[in-house]
């Protein structure tokens, strides 16, 4: 309870609620995505980052489905 109370606090700070209303809260998410991308791309993770496996995977399909289409 003492945790919702001070979100809905935090929540009731942020300006532009009257003319922006839930939409205040875009910028906030935009940024947030921004680093999640910038995260996957640049970060390593043991020797790979989350671009490189997909990678891989994409390109180990690739090559599954071209072996069963020429069984």
């Amino acid at each position: 309870m003492l945790v919702s109370k001070r979100l809905k606090r935090l929540l009731q700070l942020m300006p532009g609620k009257q003319r922006f209303g839930a939409y205040r809260f875009l910028p906030f998410f935009f940024l947030l995505g921004g680093a999640m991308e910038w995260f996957m791309i640049n970060v390593r993770i043991g020797k790979e980052t989350f671009y490189d496996v997909y990678r891989r995977k994409r390109s180990e399909r690739q090559y599954e489905a071209r072996m069963e289409k020429n069984e």
